[in-house]
């Protein structure tokens, strides 16, 4: 119901708009004067903004503004003042040596944060995040490097990868014994118990007169390429079986399963993919990650 004349709040002492709805009357509420403060503010700042800055469209171009201010301009001088800091430390790195860069601190920092950002663009996906590889991709981080752990091999296996299309790819591949009828199926078992008991000398669960026939069996067919110490071969990528880096895995079941079917792992090349420098820092972040784990 409409009130004809407006009457005066007796609590707030303001007047009423004359409107009422069920027994409730509205008030006529002044705005705050704060209000028309930051309205104003903000419409002189707007204003001061628009002279100032690069603002209005103008079909191909733009209002520059007074103060003449080119975002692009400030990005392309940003781009171009962290290309010149970056060229400082990339020339030192692909000059100096591996030995020399290790011993820089500041240099090794460098290479910690961007190998670990080209790590984990373009190896995580095989070898973990943390570089500890997984089924059928070598942990990293230790010091059993199936063509070598010197900087010099592991950029060269960096660039070149394993099996894979480059012309001077390492190549290497394990035979399949059982499965191609090289051994029978119980002298698979025998080599594949001998080779357990290297990495595992005080197991109980062996029996000694098979780890002695399976010891003869290595000695006829594996000992070329994993050498008479069975320490394997740098040369021909051929791992070490005495120690317990297995990529495949090292318990029994699997070493049988990997003397009767064979294996052959891939690794692609990064010769085209990424520069020698990037390829460098690389190879440097892992005998870092190598160094510090325990």
């Amino acid at each position: 119901m409409a009130v004809e004349q407006q009457d005066r709040d007796g609590y707030t002492g303001y007047l009423t708009t004359g409107h009422e709805w069920n027994g409730i009357t509205e008030l006529n509420t002044p705005v705050p004067r704060a209000v028309y403060f930051f309205l104003t503010a903000a419409f002189l700042f707007s204003v001061g903004y628009w002279i100032l800055m690069p603002a209005w469209p103008l079909g191909v171009s733009y209002t520059k503004g007074l103060l003449g201010i080119d975002q692009r301009k400030i990005v392309a001088a940003s781009l171009q003042e962290a290309a010149v800091d970056r060229s400082v430390w990339t020339k030192r790195i692909e000059t100096e040596s591996f030995a020399e860069i290790q011993s820089d601190p500041q240099l090794m920092n460098i290479v910690r944060e961007t190998g670990h950002t080209l790590f984990g663009n373009n190896c995580a996906a095989c070898h973990g995040h943390d570089a500890k590889g997984g089924p059928g991709f070598p942990d990293l981080t230790t010091s059993s490097w199936l063509w070598g752990g010197n900087p010099e091999q592991i950029f060269n296996t960096i660039r070149v990868g394993i099996n894979s299309a480059h012309p001077d790819s390492h190549v290497s591949q394990m035979p399949a014994f059982g499965r191609d009828q090289m051994l029978p199926t119980a002298d698979v078992l025998k080599v594949a118990t001998f080779v357990y008991s290297l990495s595992n000398p005080g197991a109980k669960n062996i029996d000694p007169g098979t780890v002695e026939a399976g010891r003869k069996i290595f000695a006829t067919n594996c000992v070329t390429c994993h050498g008479n110490d069975a320490r394997g071969n740098s040369e021909l990528g051929a791992p070490d079986l005495t120690d317990k880096s297995w990529i495949y895995g090292g318990d029994l079941e699997t070493i049988d399963s990997t003397i009767w079917g064979g294996r052959q792992g891939h690794m692609p090349t990064w010769d085209s993919r990424l520069s020698a420098l990037d390829r460098k820092i690389l190879t440097l972040y892992l005998l870092d990650r190598r160094t510090a784990t325990p």
